[in-house]
């Protein structure tokens, strides 16, 4: 037999059979690229819950009770390690597993935290709040100062009347208040020092719970209404508030006016960290 002959044989049994692609595998059929494409989606799913419930979660800002510190329209991601993990920290329905306590607890919220928590008096809804009070501590509201542990917070005014901080063509004072550790932080006062929560009794805050406050003091519902939110268990934290990533304001644009969306964001707060 000729070199050419043998060449053109071998040609022949290289050959891809009909039907097989270039690697010699036949084609998928549409079941199998269902099947794919279905454990694809499935795993994407799946890493992400794990991520929502073991590391990060974002959150959005529905109200303004933490103004002027965030804003309604802000996302913002929650850190769950920082504080281990509790059933505050899954996912409904698991959040109404009974179960109690934290696990993998290294480090407990400290005065000036902001943090989201379950309010167990508010059908299970997530709240954002800063830590003022911690377990033993006694804290008080008088003429609009805050005190805590008989001694008043040192509280400076920043600034008269800040344009819209309470509503549209509504100013207010805001003032810088830092804390015995050193947090320093603005709040608002829409009512000045005469809002209805502005001089309280003295709350003892139990031990395992957390007095909770918003930075918009006279149009908060926080730890100073008992009846509403009150002190909030340790096993009700669902983790630390780290970092904005979006922010828009939803009174520039809707959701069809489409045209405007680039003019409501808020570009300036985007990567800002929660302080």
């Amino acid at each position: 037999m000729s070199t050419s002959e043998e060449s053109g044989q071998a040609a022949s049994k290289a050959a891809p059979k009909k039907g097989s692609d270039k690697s010699g595998q036949a084609p998928m059929t549409a079941a199998e690229e269902a099947w794919d494409l279905a454990k694809t989606v499935f795993f994407a799913v799946a890493i992400a819950l794990v991520l929502r419930v073991v590391i990060f979660q974002p959150f959005n800002i529905p109200s303004g009770s933490m103004k002027p510190t965030l804003l309604v329209g802000d996302f913002l991601v929650v850190s769950k390690p920082s504080f281990g993990y509790s059933r505050a920290s899954l996912v409904y329905p698991l959040t109404r597993i009974p179960a109690h306590g934290r696990v993998l607890s290294f480090a407990k919220p400290q005065r000036g935290d902001v943090v989201v928590f379950k309010n167990r008096k508010d059908g299970n809804k997530d709240y954002i709040k800063r830590v003022i009070g911690l377990p033993g501590d006694t804290v008080q509201m008088l003429g609009g100062h805050l005190h805590i542990n008989g001694e008043p917070v040192k509280k400076e005014l920043i600034n008269a009347n800040v344009a819209d901080f309470c509503g549209p063509g509504y100013g207010a004072p805001a003032y810088r208040e830092t804390l015995d550790n050193g947090v320093s932080y603005v709040v608002q006062e829409c009512a000045g020092d005469e809002g209805h929560l502005d001089n309280t009794s003295a709350y003892h805050v139990p031990a395992g719970h957390y007095f909770m406050m918003g930075d918009n003091r006279d149009q908060s519902q926080d730890s100073r209404v008992i009846s509403l939110v009150g002190y909030i268990p340790e096993d009700a934290v669902v983790g630390k508030a780290e970092r904005l990533f979006f922010s828009v304001d939803g009174s520039k644009t809707g959701l069809l006016t489409v045209w405007n969306w680039p003019f409501a964001v808020r570009y300036g707060r985007i990567f800002d960290p929660v302080r």
